[in-house]
């Protein structure tokens, strides 16, 4: 196997990426591969940290290997993962719609819209096994939606040019993440997997440098419990609630991710976050989330604004000449289905120059009128009759008689754990999957890939790369006695203690509020460096006042949300200041990053490919963040291939 090594500061970061043209690597990886005998693999444990759809997948297709699997989730069921909200689709390579669809060409939609920041490597392996995927899901019964002859359907998504995904109405994340839960299920029922419900990792136990076990707090005791593995992988999801209010479920955080970074795995590109189009407005500041609307919508709805900021007419009263369809103009070849980073923008511009709709002024029109009367009705509601009826819910307006009104909200994150080829980060033993890693979509993800990621790293990638490791590393034999094991539960204890022992008079929410409205104000769809310079400083500055001003009531021995979410916050406080020390050392725009200092004349995003090809992961310092930070960056150059290096054009 070649070396991909990136040095900086001494650190050397190695994505062991096999040797061979790119169409071959995964193959030959896998026809090399190390694999643990049948009669042996029951002797192993292998801990995951999450239930969505990569750490379902994952732990499901472990247990039936004949590994013994620890699965934990903080939900009161696998089932409640965040995996269940996502609405729109599934991509796959498959062509069923007979457009000329490839891997080639997923794969280079793929890296052209994470504007030239990810990995080749990985994200031709990503598309590869993606076909494998859509097969899986239907053996398991995930109804997809299928054409009148019975083969599945599929729809375009933003930033590609063929139908690939594949969608069960608005509602794909949950019937996937269904067919998931039905295969773990029947590893318990086969005795392969014990899933911990209500179960929080509070840090990750290291033994001779590697990972052995993690520390999970019972959420409804409150007993702090040691469990010991060979492996542990984390599929935790990503870290959007970081500006507080995003499309996130409220639990979703960056604890186990940020446990593993403190005891050494490094965080890679965590300026790297998607700011999602499509999502019901704000309406006030009592609110702690945001609703997604599908970005599949966009496939029928049009997006506009007024071209008079002074209008005061309902949108059904507004003639088509002075209607303002941004991205239809801006962007004509790809018009509505322009990809995330660039829609949100422009959708921000168009409200930046007074154009925007609703009481806040901070909305868009996304209207269904053209294609409900080319289609009908009956079509559009066999496509979308479930989101329809969401938003009527929320809003009390019904999209078939007036246009949906939509604005960006924080939505995903592209940055997460490094990892290398195998998805085992810089902690031997300790792998990351799903959002959880940084790995494939570069500084902007295609509508319909994460599910693509979550599923192919837990169905087809982590149990191979996780037997490797197996297989190669010499078993020691370890229990919860160990040392470490006292030494990492004394330091989860201690600080739960303090936490308890705080005398501030703010809730944790308080705080968060505030920590988001400076992330989304200075480190959200527009950066500058004066902004980040500022964010940086007022970040530092609640971390100072952090013990002094927060209040958590309770004990640590019951069931405590106000624990749980200071816990949660605490990481997250420590993520947003190390969000805006990337984004600042990160001197150009491209996709979800975007430098008001680095635009082009039309306005779009002017990467520096001489400086900046490269993925920086970041290292947590030793001792402790310091007053002026401490982390410290390495850069892994990518290098390009496959694709050429070309400024993005969706015009």
């Amino acid at each position: 196997m070649s070396t991909t090594e990136a040095r900086s500061r001494g650190r050397v970061l190695d994505a062991r990426i096999p040797d061979g043209p790119i169409e071959t690597k995964w193959r030959r990886w896998l026809d090399a591969h190390q694999l643990v005998g049948p009669r042996n693999r029951p002797h192993h444990r292998i801990i995951v940290v999450g239930t969505g759809l990569a750490g379902a997948s994952c732990a499901a297709s472990l247990g039936a290997q004949g590994f013994q699997v620890d699965s934990f989730c903080f939900q009161d069921t696998p089932r409640r993962a965040h995996s269940i909200a996502a609405q729109g689709g599934i991509n796959a390579a498959k062509d069923f719609a007979n457009e000329g669809d490839a891997v080639k060409r997923l794969f280079y939609d793929t890296v052209k819209g994470g504007d030239f920041r990810s990995r080749e490597a990985n994200v031709w392996r990503l598309a590869e096994v993606s076909t494998s995927i859509i097969d899986q899901a239907v053996a398991q019964g995930v109804p997809f939606n299928r054409e009148y002859g019975g083969q599945l359907a599929t729809r375009s998504f933003g930033g590609v040019l063929v139908r690939r995904t594949f969608y069960s109405r608005g509602q794909t994340g949950q019937q996937l993440l269904l067919g998931a839960y039905s295969a773990l299920q029947h590893q318990v029922a086969e005795g392969n997997v014990t899933v911990h419900h209500r179960h929080e990792m509070l840090d990750v136990v290291l033994i001779d440098g590697q990972a052995r076990g993690i520390i999970a707090r019972n959420l409804v005791t409150g007993e702090i419990e040691r469990h010991v593995a060979d492996c542990v992988v984390l599929a935790s999801g990503g870290y959007s609630n970081v500006f507080y209010l995003s499309t996130n479920a409220m639990g979703s955080n960056v604890t186990a991710a940020w446990k593993a970074t403190r005891k050494g795995a490094l965080f890679a590109n965590p300026c790297y976050t998607q700011i999602h189009p499509t999502c019901i407005p704000q309406s006030g500041e009592y609110q702690s989330k945001l609703t997604l609307m599908s970005e599949s919508l966009r496939n029928d709805g049009r997006i506009w604004v007024p071209r008079d900021p002074n209008e005061t007419r309902e949108p059904g009263d507004i003639p088509e000449e002075e209607r303002y369809y941004f991205l239809e103009e801006r962007y004509p070849a790809f018009g509505n289905l322009a990809p995330r980073d660039i829609a949100s923008r422009a959708a921000k511009v168009a409200c930046d120059q007074g154009l925007g709709v609703g009481g806040t002024k901070r909305g868009v029109y996304l209207d269904f009128r053209d294609e409900i009367e080319r289609q009908g009705r009956a079509a559009i509601e066999g496509k979308y009759l479930n989101l329809f009826q969401m938003y009527q819910r929320i809003t009390g307006d019904d999209p078939f008689e007036k246009p949906m009104m939509i604005y960006p909200a924080p939505h995903y994150t592209m940055g997460g754990l490094w990892v290398d080829y195998e998805l085992q980060t810089t902690i031997p033993g300790l792998f990351a999957i799903g959002e959880a890693n940084f790995s494939d979509h570069g500084a902007n993800r295609l509508g319909a890939s994460a599910l693509m990621q979550a599923l192919a790293d837990g169905y087809f990638i982590a149990p191979h790369t996780v037997m490797h490791r197996l297989a190669t590393t010499p078993k020691d034999e370890v229990d919860d006695s160990h040392e470490a094991f006292a030494e990492a539960e004394e330091g989860v204890t201690r600080l739960l203690d303090r936490f308890l022992s705080t005398t501030g008079t703010k809730a944790p929410q308080t705080i968060h509020r505030e920590l988001g409205e400076i992330m989304l104000d200075k480190c959200g769809m527009l950066r500058t460096a004066e902004g980040l310079t500022t964010a940086i400083e007022e970040i530092r500055g609640i971390r100072e006042r952090f013990w002094d001003e927060l209040r958590v009531d309770g004990r640590a021995d019951e069931h405590n949300p106000s624990l749980e979410y200071a816990g949660r916050l605490h990481d997250f406080v420590e993520l947003a200041e190390l969000m805006c020390e990337d984004a600042l050392r990160r001197e150009e725009s491209c996709g979800g990053h975007f430098r008001g200092e680095h635009e082009t004349e039309d306005g779009e995003a002017q990467r520096d490919d001489e400086r900046f090809a490269t993925a920086t992961a970041w290292e947590y310092p030793e001792e402790g963040l310091r007053p002026d930070g401490g982390f410290t960056p390495h850069d892994e150059p990518l290098t390009f291939n496959e694709v050429q290096l070309a400024t993005r054009s969706y015009k």
